[in-house]
């Protein structure tokens, strides 16, 4: 006998999501969470002096429309990322200040990345975001990786640098770790690469006021008891009449379950009989990204009043990328940036005082003398995370796309799976997580009302 007519297998804005539609449905549903709190990927945490940071994801484009309704929905405010000013660039040693699409490149640079970006979008046109793998010349542009695409049109080692630095900025991952059918399907998914690296009119223009992980606070809030933290599920046992997931502390029954974790977590936990061969290779090859988050506070925003607006990339060291990420009410300033790829694995090697030490050099290279006094620090390693084990999002490499592309969203007799990843519009944010929990509670919901 059934304890509910849903099992939804993680309590991030993919699972709570579709919690969230299936009960509105009048559906019985139960949700299991392995950590001891919801919000997946979203994280917040506090400076000492009380001022909130987000550890996790905490960005939304006014493109990322199905999160942005929520936020609306549940009583949650934006305000926009600081972005006035002029942006730096650190290349070879030297800091160049721009206030235009050049990103501080030499001019024969700026000009080389632009043809590039050119040529990738309009093969990006091409791919299918629901079906990838169905492409024109889908074989061609996945048994290559994007960094043997880049080595094949361009020698200019500046230009090499920007897209080593551009594409782990995305994807926590270097462009020889996917392939490049990935590449493509991904930045069309999320409207093109000015979309997904712009601040004001892209991926990183709003914040949400005390954290993003009070979304899924409050769609959890809504749900009740029907959330069980603290429950991590070793197995799933599923035939034509009945799921049965067994987690530490009990087993749940359901008409139906929704796995809506990673798909390389998804991949580590026994199913009974074993998942077809497609789904289970497609798990085995779909690692997440690298990446230490870094939160670090001074008495005020001082780069602001050189005018500056605290956006600076890095070509030369392990700290990648920083943002202005202060408080609405700029009582003190605030530099988010990442350790990313090849940079985060090394630099989690290191010790925190060392990493610190490292943030803080970086840091004066950027912005002066003024950073190397910082008042608060904080760090989130996201691969040391048991039930992430990685950040941003899970990606393709050569030849996966169209081996086992297919698996990725597609039901197994009861079982559904969500999550970011599974998304074809706003693939690895948040947005494509609202998105992917939507259609699996559709899915369900058709199956039970057949």
């Amino acid at each position: 006998m059934v304890d509910c007519d849903v099992v939804v297998v993680g309590a991030g804005l993919a699972g709570l999501t579709a919690a969230r539609a299936l009960t509105a449905a009048g559906r019985r549903v139960k949700v299991l969470e392995a950590r001891d709190r919801v919000a997946g990927r979203n994280l917040g945490g506090h400076l000492a002096n009380g001022v909130p940071v987000e550890l996790g994801g905490q960005w939304i484009g006014r493109t990322q429309t199905e999160v942005l309704a929520l936020v609306g929905e549940l009583g949650l405010e934006t305000f926009p990322t600081y972005d006035e000013g002029a942006a730096v660039t650190l290349y070879k040693g030297k800091t160049t200040r721009y206030a235009d699409e050049t990103f501080g490149l030499s001019g024969d640079a700026a000009v080389e990345v632009g043809r590039l970006q050119h040529e990738l979008e309009e093969l990006a046109g091409t791919v299918s975001l629901s079906a990838p793998w169905a492409s024109p010349d889908a074989a061609a542009l996945d048994r290559r990786t994007l960094d043997e695409w880049l080595r094949a049109n361009t020698d200019d080692p500046e230009v090499r640098a920007f897209w080593d630095a551009v594409v782990p900025a995305l994807f926590s991952a270097a462009p020889a770790e996917m392939s490049l059918l990935h590449f493509l399907f991904y930045i069309k998914s999320g409207g093109m690469i000015d979309a997904l690296v712009a601040t004001t009119g892209g991926a990183q223009e709003l914040r949400v006021a005390g954290g993003t992980h009070q979304i899924s606070e409050r769609l959890a809030a809504e749900l009740g008891d029907a959330v069980r933290l603290n429950s991590p599920i070793h197995t799933i046992t599923h035939d034509d009449n009945e799921v049965r997931v067994e987690f530490d502390g009990g087993t749940v029954a359901a008409a139906h379950a929704i796995v809506a974790i990673p798909p390389t977590l998804a991949g580590r936990l026994r199913y009974r009989p074993a998942l077809p061969g497609s789904r289970d290779g497609l798990t085995q090859q779909i690692p997440m990204g690298s990446v230490i988050k870094i939160q670090i506070a001074y008495p005020t925003p001082f780069w602001r009043e050189s005018g500056l607006n605290g956006f600076a990339f890095n070509l030369d060291d392990e700290l990648s990328v920083t943002l202005d990420n202060s408080p609405a009410d700029g009582t003190c300033g605030v530099l988010v940036g990442f350790f990313e790829g090849a940079h985060a694995r090394n630099a989690a090697r290191w010790t925190p005082d060392e990493r610190r030490a490292s943030v803080v050099a970086t840091l004066v290279k950027l912005f002066g003398s003024a950073a190397g006094e910082p008042v608060d620090y904080l760090e989130q390693d996201w691969m040391a995370e048991e039930y992430t084990r990685g950040c941003y999002g899970g990606r393709l490499g050569a030849g996966v796309w169209t081996q086992y592309g297919a698996a990725l969203a597609e039901p197994i007799g009861r079982l559904h799976w969500a999550g970011a990843e599974t998304s074809d519009i706003w693939n690895g944010y948040m947005d494509g997580a609202v998105r992917s929990g939507r259609r699996a509670a559709a899915e369900v919901l058709a199956q039970l009302n057949s």
